[in-house]
């Protein structure tokens, strides 16, 4: 089974696809997952950059959000917590390679668990060696 560590940019577009682009790629992602032919890690901390974009980008109502919650909750993804060793090597990557460590976290947890990250904004992440990064347009 392939193993994935998907950036958050990727399980928006699963749950609000208004004004998203790319989102037939990362429905091959989502399908993937459902039928369990991937397996998707995350940083725990997805669950907050995910939250804060449908609060303030999005702007979705207190019931739509009940809605994508219950259907984000209800994925069989793997939200990971961080540890000492995460967070050494998050840091690690955000100072080497001049992210923020919100976008570090993914490749160090890709890193970490031999996953490969997809991610709809690979600018930063995809300068790192060493992890294997593919940009959501090449997703196939």
């Amino acid at each position: 089974m392939q193993r994935f560590v998907l950036d958050s940019s990727v399980i928006l577009k699963w749950l609000d696809q208004k004004n998203e682009e790319r989102v037939r790629e990362s429905e091959v992602l989502l399908k993937g997952l459902v039928v369990n032919k991937i397996e998707v890690r995350v940083p725990e901390l997805a669950k907050y950059e995910i939250g804060n974009t449908l609060l303030l980008k999005k702007q979705l109502t207190f019931d739509q959000v009940w809605e994508v919650f219950n259907f984000l909750y209800g994925l069989p993804i793997k939200f990971i917590s961080e540890t000492k060793e995460l967070a050494s090597l998050t840091y690690k990557f955000g100072q080497e390679w001049k992210m923020t460590y919100y976008d570090a976290a993914f490749v160090a947890l890709a890193k970490l668990t031999g996953a490969t990250l997809v991610t709809d904004n690979p600018k930063h992440q995809a300068q790192v060696k060493g992890v294997k990064v593919i940009a959501l347009e090449n997703y196939k």
